[in-house]
């Protein structure tokens, strides 16, 4: 599975096809060898950055396997390609071309716009962000559903008179989603769940239950199990996103500024029409308003 994995990886990045053995350096560590060529950390490393969100949360020891998979099977394409003398010609150096360009950015990239965000930038949006949020509300409830008003009033006498509500809601509910969790429907905030049965909810103390209370899927008895502030995520939690979002906007601005200064030709006739069409609609002054 992991091998199919790898290939699959491999189809999809096909045009990436680069000889290993030019890319890691010399005093990497050898990871293993196809038909004598060295596969390093270094081409660990590429192959990550070049894949690694396909993968998912994929456990380290078998990140690192579907990763050696796929350069061992890109090595073998590679050395095919060079049997069958598809290491030249117009369409391999147009391909070539391409890579290069590729390559150059991703070493721009790494250098002059990953390299300009770091943690203290992150921390400083988090507590802006922050400052002004407030914490939210929260109650942990569990329910029993039923659809007559007389089941529901029966079943809160016998809770009243020492049943236990998990019990009661694992035999009685209707609700497929919670029936089996004794009701639990975990912690939920204002606007989550329908009005009548929001407003019954947060009007009760840990450990009540409600009376019946009705809503547009039937009767329902609600015990509320507990009551928290939910306050703003910790900024380890959210850190990646941040970042991730600051270098975003870092290279919207270095790229936007490289094509200030670039000199932009459209050849294709089509597209270009479509440029024009849009540099017109952004040139319209906005009329003021009365007038």
């Amino acid at each position: 599975m992991i091998r199919l994995f790898a290939r699959s990886l491999v189809a999809l990045v096909a045009a990436a096809t680069i000889m290993t053995g030019s890319l890691a350096l010399a005093q990497d560590q050898v990871v293993a060898k196809v038909n004598g060529k060295s596969i390093t950390e270094g081409d660990m490393r590429l192959a990550d950055a070049e894949i690694g969100n396909e993968l998912g949360t994929l456990p380290p020891e078998q990140r690192r396997r579907v990763l050696l998979e796929y350069l061992i099977e890109n090595q073998l394409f590679a050395e095919a390609a060079e049997g069958e003398k598809l290491a030249s010609g117009a369409q391999f150096d147009e391909r070539m071309q391409y890579w290069r360009r590729r390559a150059l950015r991703d070493s721009y990239f790494e250098r002059s716009v990953k390299s300009s965000v770091d943690d203290r930038e992150a921390r400083k949006l988090y507590d802006q962000q922050v400052s002004g949020i407030k914490p939210e509300e929260e109650v942990r409830a569990r329910h029993i559903l039923v659809e007559g008003e007389d089941k529901a009033r029966e079943i809160y006498e016998k809770i009243a008179h020492g049943e236990d509500f998990t019990k009661m809601a694992k035999e009685h509910s209707q609700d497929p989603g919670s029936k089996e969790d004794g009701g639990d429907l975990g912690y939920f905030a204002q606007g989550q769940m329908v009005p009548e049965f929001e407003t019954a909810a947060f009007k009760l103390k840990k450990g009540d239950v409600s009376m019946p209370v009705q809503t547009k899927f039937g009767w329902h008895l609600i015990k509320v199990e507990d009551r928290r502030a939910r306050g703003a995520p910790p900024f380890e939690q959210v850190k990646e996103r941040i970042l991730a979002s600051l270098v975003h906007r870092k290279a919207q601005e270095i790229a936007a500024g490289l094509r200030d200064k670039a000199k932009l030709e459209y050849v294709d006739a089509e597209i270009k029409k479509q440029v024009d069409g849009e540099n017109t609609m952004k040139a319209v002054p906005t009329q003021p308003k009365g007038r």
